[in-house]
């Protein structure tokens, strides 16, 4: 499977290039254009108590979509919801906690789940619950804004607003709190952060869809109440 990434950083597009009779597993309506001959089967991945677990915990699609190309081979172009940027991680026998919403598609070898031990400390947020995403293979991801990376070294502290995290490193130990004092909690979220110790790799958006939508919804037209006759 080669993966080619267009438009970076802020309207990106991965086009997904199978070899004849690859498949790839995509995130329900990810999915753009595709070429003929190409078939779909939607289920629900890794069983249904799995599945179920990702679609309430984690704020991933209950079924995903396998793509399979037919025996010339074709190509499926995807998209997140949100703008921003779309990257391709090569995992080689490891594991990654994702942030809810920034999984898009990935080979068959790599396995998606709920990671119900090291990042139950995360469900208190539900802005920031976490996917595990664990093989081998090409692991396609979504940010709200570009992405930045940084690489932690053994013992080195690092402190994100958890708006804005994306991907890490499964070894790299994580305390999430609050900062600030108590806000008000529109969304969930606001006024956490994490702070993270690595050895490991970190993957930040630089833009927060909380943050966001706290802009946005105050400036939403109120509907007035119809008074009762």
């Amino acid at each position: 499977m080669d993966i080619e990434i267009l438009y970076k950083p802020s309207y990106s597009l991965g086009l997904i290039k199978l070899s004849p009779n690859e498949q790839v597993r995509v995130e329900g309506g990810a999915m753009v254009s595709m070429t003929p001959g190409i078939t779909i089967e939607t289920g629900a991945t890794g069983g249904i108590l799995k599945s179920l677990g990702r679609a309430l915990l984690g704020g991933e699609s209950f079924f995903q979509n396998t793509y399979q190309a037919p025996g010339q081979g074709g190509e499926i172009s995807v998209a997140p919801p949100l703008p921003g940027d779309l990257f391709t991680l090569d995992l080689q026998n490891e594991s990654l906690l994702v942030q809810s919403g920034s999984y898009v598609a990935s080979e068959q070898g790599i396995q998606i789940d709920t990671k119900w031990g090291g990042a139950k400390t995360f469900f208190a947020s539900e802005g920031l619950i976490m996917l595990h995403a664990q093989g081998q293979g090409k692991l396609l991801l979504s940010s709200f804004g570009a992405i930045h990376e940084v690489n932690l070294a053994t013992g080195q502290g690092y402190t994100i607003d958890t708006g804005h995290l994306v991907a890490f490193s499964e070894g790299i130990g994580f305390r999430v709190r609050r900062v600030g004092g108590v806000k008000s909690t529109l969304f969930s979220g606001e006024g956490l952060v994490v702070d993270l110790t690595g050895p490991g790799r970190v993957l930040m958006q630089t833009r927060s869809s909380d943050a966001f939508l706290s802009w946005l919804i105050p400036k939403l037209p109120k509907q007035s109440s119809s008074s009762g006759g």
